[in-house]
């Protein structure tokens, strides 16, 4: 493993350009030197072989033209003679042809049956007619020198002198002297790489310390410094790097503590932050945001921000980044509401570039509740005030145009405008009153009251007055029972329980009032005998203007108030209001009220 960190080291990387270049160097002047030694040494040795041959040309020439008697010996064993003396080591063959292609002799002693015959060779009959020729040609492995001289008199081309001689002592002398080269090219490599390690040494020795200073960078460690070993390029880089480390230092002081800030603010923001990356995955989320999407972290990050939150389906990454500013979700479920509004805002580089998308959640479930049921109180209060003012603007135009002189007609309409009148006021005292109970000012002006005789006394105000073939039941406590409670408040709470079962209670039906003492509180109930409540709209009945039978309601003067005021005045005493019905059985109205213990057993 050391070997191969070694070899992908810059040590080693500059002693092998070291050594390359040196190669290449070599390589270079070794391919010129030799190819013009080559050229050089065949250049001299054709010359040294052509002055040799011309010699023999002139001898054959003399030859040619000596005149010959009967006792003179043939001209062929003249030329044989002066063949034989241009032999030497490295001449393979010479022969000599005459003008009419006839070859009169050769120095080869194994080839003199050619004598005498005609050569009809391209390059003999070109160089017969004053043309010679020359050429390297292969024979086996072995490069042979051939040539084509003519033998001229008197301007006259006499013959042709047809030589081969060896070349390879030639090439010899070249690859003896190539592996010179070679030999002295390998020890100035070695010579090189030695001085090319020692060299990098000195070069690669700060950057080795500089590798490890920034590898303690990494690991947070900013206090080591490079050791500066010299003012070179080399040493003016090692000082930069230290002004870097503290300048590094000082930013990473300064981007932990607001990274601690962002921290701090994100954990305990209420909304929801979701930043994602520039390709849409989440990079960060804090916890009321996993919260309110009910994911693990885990599951969140690096997911699509679009699939996170389950709009990949109706918008791209692009719609995000461009123009979708926000949106709503809903969670809703049947039995809990839940709203999230999202906001988008986009994280943008100095260039214009977008770097990643700021999602911002907001549960406005409570906010969307309180708008809804102020809309619905508008036009609630809208309609109920409509309904009478539609009422009394008809009679008293009818009045107007006459009808109040009509002794039977005038009593009758102005008994409904008097009616219709005092239905607005009532309503406008009912939203008053529930005005003053929301209102934080809103004080209860408490007395310490016997419950069973209180409650007695408004059963028998109701049981005194009724219209109604209605029997009441009583199941009261048989102890006195001490409450701390407005008795105003308590006694128009009751009012409006009694009064609505009053309403819906058939002829001859029955209300049951009922009272019992659980711990530290007081329960009471109201049963009647009417034809009940839907189980949907149970839990309805005590929002403001509700009604279950909306004409008959209205037909019976109800504002539809009666029930949240009941509620808001027994929530102030601390108490807790519900109801239960069944579908042509009755309704029971459960309220409590709580019992200072220590308080009643004083009074008992």
């Amino acid at each position: 493993m050391k070997k191969m960190r070694f070899f992908r080291s810059i040590h080693f990387k500059f002693a092998l350009i070291y050594v390359l270049l040196i190669l290449i160097a070599m390589q270079i002047i070794g391919v010129y030197f030799i190819g013009k030694l080559e050229t050089q040494l065949v250049e001299n040795y054709q010359v040294s072989l052509n002055e040799r041959v011309n010699l023999l040309a002139y001898n054959l020439e003399q030859e040619v033209n000596k005149v010959r008697d009967e006792d003179s010996p043939s001209i062929e064993s003249d030329i044989r003679v002066i063949l034989e003396d241009f032999i030497s080591d490295d001449i393979k063959e010479v022969r000599f042809i005459d003008n009419k292609s006839k070859v009169l002799g050769t120095s080869s002693p194994y080839n003199q049956s050619i004598i005498g015959r005609r050569m009809n060779e391209l390059l003999v009959k070109r160089t017969l007619l004053g043309v010679g020729d020359k050429k390297i040609v292969l024979d086996g492995n072995q490069r042979i020198y051939v040539s084509y001289t003519p033998v001229r008199s008197n301007n006259e081309v006499v013959g042709a002198i047809y030589l081969t001689a060896w070349m390879e002592n030639v090439y010899d002398d070249i690859k003896e002297i190539n592996d010179i080269f070679v030999t002295g090219t390998a020890i100035a490599m070695i010579v090189t790489a030695l001085l090319g390690i020692l060299v990098a040494q000195t070069i690669t020795r700060p950057i080795s310390a500089m590798k490890r200073h920034a590898l303690d960078l990494t690991k947070g460690n900013f206090s080591k410094k490079v050791q500066v070993y010299g003012h070179d390029e080399i040493g003016q880089l090692a000082m930069t790097f230290n002004t870097l480390t503290r300048k590094l230092k000082d930013a990473q002081s300064t981007t932990e503590g607001e990274r601690r800030k962002l921290t701090s603010v994100l954990t305990h923001m209420t909304d929801g932050v979701i930043a994602t990356d520039k390709k849409g995955k989440v990079i960060l989320i804090n916890d009321p945001a996993i919260n309110m999407l009910n994911v693990s972290r885990e599951t969140a990050f690096n997911q699509p921000v679009l699939t996170l939150l389950n709009l990949d389906s109706k918008y791209s990454l692009e719609d995000l980044t461009n123009e979708l500013e926000s949106v709503v979700l809903d969670f809703s479920t049947e039995t809990k509401p839940y709203i999230i509004k999202i906001n988008f805002s986009t994280i943008q580089r100095e260039s214009g570039t977008i770097n990643g998308i700021i999602a911002v959640l907001y549960d406005i479930t409570e906010q969307e509740r309180i708008d809804q049921e102020r809309r619905e109180f508008v036009a609630n209060v809208s309609h109920e005030l409509r309904t009478p003012l539609t009422t009394m603007r008809s009679y008293l135009e009818a009045l107007a145009d006459g009808a109040w002189t009509d002794k039977n007609i005038a009593p009758q309409f102005i008994d409904v405008t008097q009616n219709e009148t005092e239905r607005m006021i009532r309503l406008v005292n009912d939203l008053l009153q529930l005005s003053k109970l929301d209102s934080k000012d809103y004080r209860l002006t408490r007395d310490w009251i016997e419950f069973t005789s209180f409650f007695n006394k408004i059963i028998d105000r109701f049981e005194m007055t009724k219209n109604q073939d209605v029997h009441f039941t009583r199941h009261l406590l048989n102890t006195p029972v001490y409450i701390d409670m407005d008795e105003d408040k308590i006694t128009q709470v009751i009012d409006n329980i009694i009064s609505n079962a009053l309403k819906y209670s058939p002829e001859g039906g029955e209300i049951i009032f009922h009272v019992e003492v659980h711990d530290d509180k007081l329960e009471v109930q109201v049963k009647d005998g009417g034809v009940g409540i839907p189980k949907e709209n149970l839990d309805k009945i005590f929002d403001r203007f509700y009604r279950v039978d909306k004409a008959r309601t209205r037909k019976l003067g109800g504002t539809g108030l009666g029930l949240a005021i009941a509620k808001e005045m027994i929530e102030a005493h601390g108490g807790e209001i519900w109801a239960k019905s069944e579908e042509g059985i009755g309704t029971t109205i459960y309220f409590t009220l709580p019992i200072d213990q220590e308080i009643e057993d004083d009074w008992s």
